[in-house]
């Protein structure tokens, strides 16, 4: 037995240290190289605002950044505000450093052919995103793992490009909807037409629309049906110039004609003054703009108004005030307008309207929109008493002296702050 006894150990020994190895490959495989040495960079917290914010192909294409939910736990504010003109749209995106990158703060903006499609627009926010995310990331250890691309700019042509259109742009539409049942039919047609141009010392442009809707109501026991027609139209001029940073000048002509409002034919000339007490550059981040602005008209009433009118010439003058702001606790406007007629005072109307929404801490945001109107100016009512059916449907102007709206609410999101998955299956579940 002895013999056999160093043989024995000699088994155990080769077992245990098989044994030993198979445990052991795992974590030599899982060991860190050199490359991994040292523990991965957190990423670079973003919060986006604008029309940029939660969009899925946002996160999919700037994969190297966490998005999330409250501007409170972000390194980076970014706020995309938008202008819109013929030629196109301007965008200007700002990058706001917060906490460690608080003294990163900057603008970039960029120009978007009208003619682009939504997925070209989106690609170019996103270039223009990453571009200015850099100087952020440079300060994280992400840098290492960035790479930088160039591509040569084409030649300049040898001559520039005439525009045969001198930079006007032109929109045609046409449109209709046919709904119906048994007991009920309903059509309307529409058509419009717009041509402008625009630079930065002038703004030229025309317009026109018109619209035309038939109703039926089939009632039993009644022989005939009851049909109603509204129709209208509307035509629209204006020149606006460009008198420095803070001022502008311009003048409108216009004409109309409606049913509803009982007016045949309308013809006014508006010549108008503008002031904006931030400089029109900074338009899309806040404005606070003053107008003044007179008007002349001609109306023409379908009917003889409660003033004993079939026609008449009117003088009135108006002024409006317009605040707008787009900031990092949220957005806000508001407007002021007030116009009266020349021949009697009495004969005004008072506007105010305005929307904001606020973020008041984490996920919670509060909203409010609205508008109230003091009402002393309608002057092509009907005279005499409109009938039941008139009234009920709405196919004349009815007198008041107010009208209101008002929607208010509060929102609350709370969970992970950190949002990176995307996911798009069978995404029309969700809207059922």
């Amino acid at each position: 037995m002895r013999a056999k006894t160093p043989r024995f150990l000699f088994l155990i020994g080769l077992l245990a240290a098989l044994l030993g190895a198979g445990t052991l490959l795992p974590a030599q495989e899982k060991a860190p190289g050199p490359a991994a040495s040292s523990p991965a960079a957190p990423p670079l917290r973003v919060f986006v605002d604008g029309s940029m914010a939660g969009g899925d192909y946002l996160k999919t294409e700037i994969t190297f950044v966490s998005y999330v939910r409250d501007r409170k736990d972000a390194d980076v504010h970014i706020i995309t505000t938008s202008l819109s003109s013929g030629p196109g749209t301007e965008y200007s995106i700002e990058w706001i450093g917060l906490g460690a990158f608080a003294d990163l703060h900057y603008t970039l903006k960029c120009f978007i052919d009208r003619f682009a499609t939504y997925d070209e627009t989106r690609a170019s926010l996103v270039r223009l995103l990453k571009k200015g995310l850099m100087p952020f990331v440079s300060r994280t250890g992400l840098s290492d793992q960035v790479k930088i691309a160039y591509t040569e700019a084409p030649a300049p042509a040898a001559a520039a490009a005439v525009d045969p259109w001198d930079s006007w742009i032109f929109n045609l539409s046409l449109g209709g909807s046919l709904n119906g049942e048994s007991s009920y039919g309903y059509q309307s047609y529409r058509g419009g037409f717009s041509a402008g141009r625009t630079t930065e010392k002038l703004k030229l442009g025309v317009s026109w629309s018109g619209s035309s809707s038939r109703t039926r109501y089939t009632i039993e026991g009644e022989e005939e049906d009851y049909i109603t027609n509204v129709k209208s139209w509307s035509s629209r001029g204006w020149a606006i110039w460009s008198l420095g940073d803070h001022w502008s000048a311009g003048m409108a002509a216009s004409a109309s004609s409606s049913t509803y409002s009982n007016v045949k034919t309308s013809f006014s000339f508006s010549p108008a003054v503008e002031f904006d007490v931030f400089p029109y550059s900074e338009s899309t981040r806040k404005q606070l703009t003053i107008l003044y602005r007179v008007t002349f008209g001609r109306y023409r009433y379908l009917e003889e108004t409660i003033y004993d009118k079939t026609s008449e010439n009117l003088w009135s003058q108006s002024l409006t005030v317009f605040l707008e702001a787009t900031q990092p606790w949220g957005e806000a406007y508001a407007s002021i307008v007030g116009s009266h007629y020349f021949h009697d005072a009495s004969r005004n109307r008072l506007s105010v309207d305005g929307y904001i929404s606020v973020r008041i801490w984490k996920g919670l945001s509060v909203y409010a929109s609205g508008s109230y109107s003091l009402i002393h100016d309608q002057l092509s009512l009907v005279k005499g008493t409109l009938s039941k059916d008139e009234i009920l449907l709405r196919l004349k102007q009815l007198s008041t002296t107010y009208d209101y709206y008002l929607s208010m609410g509060i929102s609350y999101s709370f969970g992970s702050k950190l949002s990176r998955a995307v996911n798009p299956r069978i995404q029309a579940i969700t809207y059922d």
